[in-house]
């Protein structure tokens, strides 16, 4: 192929047939060719030439130049001549210092070797434009179902041919017990595709939720035409798995229309995942009701919801105990999940129990601290006070409103509580001092002592540590990875900021430090 000797056309002909079998453009092919004729060229010329190859399109005739470089005084006359014999070669009259010439060179027969050069050259310009192609191609494909046939196992993983492009599944992205055999056809849901300059560039997988989701996309006509929308979706593949979805017309029950005549549609969705059980479960903008559906087929009693936190107490009888939480906790699981809250299972005699632990707890700090008897922590504790702080905050007319408090104990303890609040904030101080906590964290507004004892305890230290600190690390948060959804703890979740006032306080830390 590179033997200038051999048919000239017969190059354009190679070039042609691969840039077709690889679905590559033609030009590519041919560059790859002069840049594999450069190389095998310096192994005869010398490599520290700087040698050209251009093949004609039309006809296949390869011309071989020299680079080289006008300049007043040439150093390295490998790379470089002078304007006097630049003229002798190149016959122009407006030719300057600074200007490059072409020096022809003979045409040249490329031995074994050099041949071999050129031929990896090619091969490999061939592989990285193939990869290339094969990015473009698919990088729109990103979030859908394609189909494919399996091309051979490895590791594990499962190699699959989508025609002239091969993609991988992952051992942790199949469906658990699944067997998938060399020519199976299979569908697989498209998670990434990645620039790589070895191995599989499109990721799929049979495990992720939105395999189902778009699966049921497929399935269901409403929700293809956007009649349906699905909400939210949650999985344990090969097993079972929750789907929630919303009706934008009211005439339309979206669980039916999911279930279709029946259960055609439903079951279409549960064989292509193995037999996976599915639950189809109606949004609603109510959360207690989304939570109740979520958890069918336990009838709750009761739901007691902490947005701030995204906590929800279920409250229901031993009976619907096990119905509630399900195998290994697995309906639970999928349920918070689905929608977005950790979610506690309490039987009814828990919940009691509870609520007088937590009496119990509340009476004791009151009790310990500002040193009282056991009913009068009981009474403050019975009006709604929570702790020390919340004494402190309330007025004299107030406390001495409370049934059994009279003025005079009303302003002893306002007293107390002053007391107790002033030695602890010196205790912190002192604490916050030996924890080598800095001045600018202690004096930034927002941040409360036991929020500065948390942090110091933390390795938070100055403004600078705070201020590089994201959201989720200040109050905790949800992330997900390869569909597995998990909990981030937060440093200062204990102290129950929403989700503004950590990004608030986070600014203007950053506004400080970083102005």
């Amino acid at each position: 192929m590179l033997n200038q000797r051999s048919d000239k056309m017969e190059l354009l002909r190679i070039a042609n047939a691969v840039a077709i079998e690889k679905s590559i453009d033609k030009e590519i092919i041919l560059s790859s060719m002069e840049s594999a004729i450069q190389k095998a060229a310096k192994t005869k010329f010398g490599t520290e030439n700087d040698i050209r190859a251009k093949i004609d399109r039309n006809s296949g005739d390869i011309s071989l130049h020299k680079v080289l470089t006008i300049v007043e005084k040439p150093e390295n006359f490998n790379n470089e001549i002078s304007l006097e014999n630049a003229k002798k070669i190149e016959d122009k009259k407006d030719i300057k210092v600074g200007d490059e010439i072409f020096e022809q060179l003979p045409p040249v027969d490329f031995g074994r070797i050099a041949a071999q050069t050129a031929r990896q050259v090619i091969t490999q310009s061939v592989r990285a434009a193939e990869r290339e192609r094969q990015y473009n191609d698919f990088i729109d494909k990103k979030g859908e179902i394609l189909s494919g046939i399996v091309k051979r196992l490895e590791y594990g993983n499962v190699i699959i041919d989508l025609n002239r492009s091969e993609a991988i599944i992952r051992k942790e992205e199949q469906i658990p017990r699944e067997v998938l055999k060399t020519g199976d056809r299979v569908k697989a849901y498209c998670y990434d595709v990645i620039r790589e300059n070895k191995g599989q560039q499109i990721f799929l997988s049979r495990a992720h939720p939105k395999f189902m989701e778009r699966l049921f996309f497929q399935e269901v006509p409403e929700i293809y035409d956007g009649v349906i929308e699905i909400k939210s979706s949650a999985r344990d593949p090969g097993s079972r798995a929750k789907i929630c979805v919303n009706s934008k017309d009211s005439s339309i029950d979206p669980v039916g229309a999911c279930v279709g005549m029946r259960g055609s549609r439903v079951q279409s969705v549960v064989n292509e995942l193995c037999g996976e059980k599915i639950d189809i479960v109606h949004w609603s903008e109510d959360v207690a009701s989304l939570v109740v559906s979520a958890l069918a087929p336990a009838e709750i009693q009761k739901v007691v919801i902490d947005d701030q936190n995204k906590r929800i107490e279920v409250i229901l009888t031993e009976e619907n105990l096990s119905k509630a939480i399900g195998r290994r906790g697995q309906n639970v699981r999928l349920a918070s999940k689905l929608i977005d809250f950790e979610i506690d299972i309490l039987t009814e005699k828990e919940e009691s129990e509870k609520k007088q632990l937590e009496f119990k707890d509340k009476t004791e700090v009151f009790v310990r601290n500002l040193e009282l008897d056991e009913t009068l922590g009981q009474l403050l504790v019975a009006e709604g006070f929570s702790s020390i702080e919340e004494l402190d905050q309330a007025n004299l007319e107030e406390i001495s409103k409370i049934e059994g408090i009279d003025e005079n104990t009303a302003k002893e303890l306002k007293e107390r509580t002053k007391e107790y609040l002033i030695k602890e904030k010196e205790d912190i101080g002192k604490k916050l001092k030996d924890l080598g906590v800095n001045d600018d964290l202690i004096n930034f507004k927002g941040l409360t002592p036991g929020m500065l004892l948390t942090l110091g305890e933390k390795k938070i230290k100055t403004l600078k540590d705070f201020a590089e600190l994201s959201i989720d690390e200040l109050i905790g948060g949800y992330d997900e990875k390869k569909g597995v959804r998990f909990k981030i703890d937060g440093y200062l979740e204990e102290f129950a900021l929403t989700n503004s006032e950590a990004e608030d306080l986070i600014v203007n830390a950053r506004n400080i430090v970083f102005k």
